[in-house]
């Protein structure tokens, strides 16, 4: 038996962050493209342009450079800001888990 929890970021009531939004900035990351990253998490190119459109919004940050295309194409880059928020929302999420996980073991004996 094992505890499982999810943890995501709303600003005033709407989704800003979580897991799939992650996988897509680590995605574009990898990629250096929006639309394959898109491709491999299995969304639209059009869904992830606008997750990342509100994320900008609603954390007041700019997250991905985008460069249009043309004779050597397009691409898109994180921010310094986009890592930084990246390895904190990852800090936030091992602290999370390292406490649901003592809070299981203590009430389950595990």
């Amino acid at each position: 038996m094992e505890i499982k929890s999810k943890l995501w970021i709303e600003v005033d009531g709407e989704p800003v962050f979580g897991r799939g939004r992650r996988f897509l900035l680590n995605a574009i990351d990898q990629y250096g493209s929006i639309n394959q990253a898109a491709k491999e998490i299995n969304i639209s190119y059009r869904k992830a342009w606008s997750y990342i459109k509100a994320m900008e919004e609603r954390l007041g940050i700019k997250l991905v450079e985008r460069q249009t295309g043309g004779k050597n194409g397009g691409g898109a880059l994180l921010t310094k800001d986009a890592r930084k928020f990246l390895k904190q929302y990852a800090l936030m999420e091992e602290g999370i888990r390292e406490m649901v996980d003592k809070k299981f073991g203590n009430i389950f004996g595990k």
